[in-house]
């Protein structure tokens, strides 16, 4: 486009600002912007920016009425189930992985700021014997899945990064030789970047030559896999089914067979992982049924009075909305494949967080770093697609917190999800397989490399050894 009809474009959609310095900006900026802004789909964000600012200013708790669990139907659970159901989920999830039809797709685009690093929050280590990185973990149990179900090709792996940590991922992983993978199973794309705005959804400039922007949030892996290629790449190897996972757990099972199998099994187009809520005033986002449709809602959506709800089973009174989210989901290929020819203001809604975004001054001629909230970031996010989708075609899977979901969100130091509670949780599962295999592990747990043992198989020569602290198998 040329400049005039970029200029035109911004102009009708009320943001013709963007150019009010543009005449003093040198050619090499005049470029830069100009570039930035057609890579910005002005006129399909519209009104939706102001729609997604009112909605977050206006958040209130849903009606109680439209909401149900997800009826047993559509449920399986690890803790629950017969071991004999659960081996043949298992079965059929490493058929699939022995044909080469399934792939992981890891969401990797944040930074650990919370925990004092700039860097991606995969690189980060959290303090195991062997300073492993989180990327590195995940890597060896997908090369141990390859190995257990003796895979005809390699299990695909695709990182989605974010702006500030793509090239900083891709650099790490040539360092590291891709941790053992091949370098043609690994594949880094990059998730969109969205304008931030003001309370009045005006554009905020960085510079007089840069719109503030943000990442799409994980929402933005569906437009991720279209536009990077991903989708064709993933059809050209003949995937079916694929797993995705926030890179920030240190237990999560890549391309679990179980639940792979499970999801198999129950014919879905979408099946989420879940564990059960610690307690009532847990803070985090629950899957559920809204409208007889499979609904994620935020903990703040949610009544005191819902979260407090109880119901009889079988083990005794529990939570009636227990099944916390941990964004871990199944996706059938045929679903996936149906991205291009979505409604996208209805399959994705945009979400307005307010923050603290830095900004030019005209009066002050620099860029100033507010103290407080100043403006909006927009978001999308993965699981926002789930109503689209009949219920009979969802599944919710739920499976034990202790084995597979220890989440690293926070610093050294503070209550919980940090660096210390994911090595404890990872040594203490280390010291159960060991246990359970007959060896006494050492008080401070076992490390347990994944190319060692997956899921706590093939241990059987630590039977009636006294394992000594610091121990890595």
């Amino acid at each position: 486009m040329t400049i005039d009809a970029v200029r035109e474009v911004y102009e009708r959609c009320g943001q013709g600002h963007v150019f009010d310095l543009y005449d003093e900006l040198s050619e090499d900026e005049k470029r830069a912007l100009i570039e930035q802004l057609e890579r910005i789909d002005i006129a399909s964000l519209g009104k939706n920016v102001l729609q997604a600012i009112e909605s977050s200013k206006n958040a209130k708790s849903v009606q109680h009425d439209d909401l149900l669990p997800i009826p047993a139907s559509s449920s399986g659970s690890i803790l629950d189930s017969e071991s004999a159901e659960v081996d043949k989920w298992k079965q059929l999830g490493r058929q699939q992985i022995r044909a080469g039809k399934v792939a992981v797709i890891v969401m990797a685009g944040g930074q650990g700021t919370r925990l004092g690093s700039s860097a991606p929050k995969g690189c980060y280590d959290i303090g195991l014997f062997s300073h492993k990185s989180l990327f590195q973990l995940q890597a060896e149990r997908i090369l141990k899945l390859q190995s257990l179900t003796g895979a005809t090709k390699p299990i695909p792996w695709y990182i989605m990064t974010s702006g500030p940590t793509h090239q900083p991922t891709i650099d790490f992983f040539a360092a590291h030789n891709y941790f053992g993978c091949s370098k043609d199973q690994v594949i880094f794309f990059s998730q969109g970047i969205l304008p931030c705005f003001t309370e009045t959804g005006r554009i905020i400039l960085e510079s007089p030559s840069k719109v503030a922007v943000a990442p799409d949030g994980n929402g933005g892996l569906y437009l991720g896999l279209v536009k990077s290629g991903v989708l064709d790449d993933m059809k050209r190897r003949g995937i079916e089914h694929v797993h995705t996972y926030a890179v920030d757990n240190c237990l999560v099972k890549i391309a679990d067979p179980a639940f792979i199998g499970f999801a198999m099994s129950r014919k879905a187009s979408i099946a989420s992982k879940v564990v059960r809520k610690r307690d009532a005033g847990e803070s985090v986002g629950l899957i559920l049924c809204k409208n007889n449709r499979p609904a994620v809602l935020e903990y703040s959506e949610i009544s005191p009075e819902l979260m407090q709800a109880t119901e009889s089973t079988a083990n005794g009174a529990a939570l009636r909305f227990r099944a916390a989210n941990i964004v871990n989901h199944y996706y059938s290929m045929d679903f996936l494949s149906q991205i291009p020819s979505w409604d996208l203001n209805k399959y994705l809604p945009f979400h307005a967080a307010y923050k603290k975004i830095p900004y030019y001054s005209a009066d002050a001629k620099s860029t100033i770093k507010p103290s407080e909230p100043n403006g909006y970031k927009l978001e999308q996010f993965v699981f926002d697609v789930f109503p689209q989708v009949p219920l009979a075609d969802f599944a919710l899977f739920e499976v034990d917190r202790k084995d597979e979901f220890s989440p690293l969100k926070n610093a050294s130091g503070t209550k919980s999800d940090n660096p210390e509670t994911s090595r404890n949780d990872l040594l203490f599962q280390g010291a159960r397989w060991v246990k359970a295999a007959g060896g006494i592990p050492p008080e401070g747990g076992v490390e347990v490399a994944p190319l060692t043992s997956y899921e706590g198989e093939g241990l059987e020569f630590v039977q009636g050894k006294e394992l000594l602290p610091f121990t890595i198998l």
